[in-house]
């Protein structure tokens, strides 16, 4: 139980590096937070520092959620706990204890989350955010969206109750963190997504 409840820890803990902002010092000598969105996740690192840094964020964002879910999975823990360890990589890209608990939006770590737990989920997931991404250019809309679609994939692959709370939590999460962009969507004033 112990050893159980250190992981989760753990992956608070690694979920809480604010890749995102460490990468935009180190490549671009800049505090993302000040700049563009102020937001610490891929999307702002792209448009503010360019094509390979906001890649750099979104892998290392996504590989928070994939590590601390592979070693949970390796270590045989059971499904709970492994949903646990999920949440609490989320949790700790959303409200970082390294950033007064302000984080980012959760796009890229729950990504790495589900590509652990259920890859089949995180296909259909990703066709709705592509199929939103090229009609509309809404990189918010895209990520609202396949954070919507995950429950669906999850409940219809009939995954365990603990995985679909976990998936619920984290989709909800990501909306309401979502949700100056939603404003802006209504407004007509949100940037759209230049490649």
């Amino acid at each position: 139980m112990l050893k159980d409840i250190l992981l989760i820890i753990g992956a608070y803990l690694v979920g809480s590096v604010p890749t995102g902002l460490l990468l935009a010092r180190a490549f671009g000598g800049v505090d993302i937070r000040t700049t563009g969105s102020g937001n610490i996740g891929a999307t702002n690192v792209y448009r503010t520092l360019g094509k390979k840094v906001g890649i750099m964020t979104l892998a290392g964002d996504c590989l928070k959620g994939v590590i601390p879910v592979v070693i949970a999975k390796q270590l045989g823990l059971p499904v709970e706990w492994v949903a646990a360890v999920g949440a609490a990589a989320f949790l700790g890209h959303v409200y970082t204890i390294f950033l007064g608990f302000k984080g980012g939006k959760g796009v890229a770590t729950a990504l790495g989350v589900f590509l652990a737990m259920a890859p089949l989920a995180v296909l259909c997931a990703l066709a709705v955010f592509i199929a939103v991404l090229l009609k509309w250019r809404y990189v918010s809309l895209a990520s609202i969206s396949a954070a919507a679609a995950m429950p669906v994939g999850i409940i219809l692959l009939g995954s365990p109750l603990p995985v679909v709370a976990m998936t619920l939590l984290i989709a909800v999460l990501v909306i309401y963190k979502h949700r100056e962009n939603i404003d802006r969507l209504r407004s007509g004033t949100e940037s759209k997504f230049k490649s």
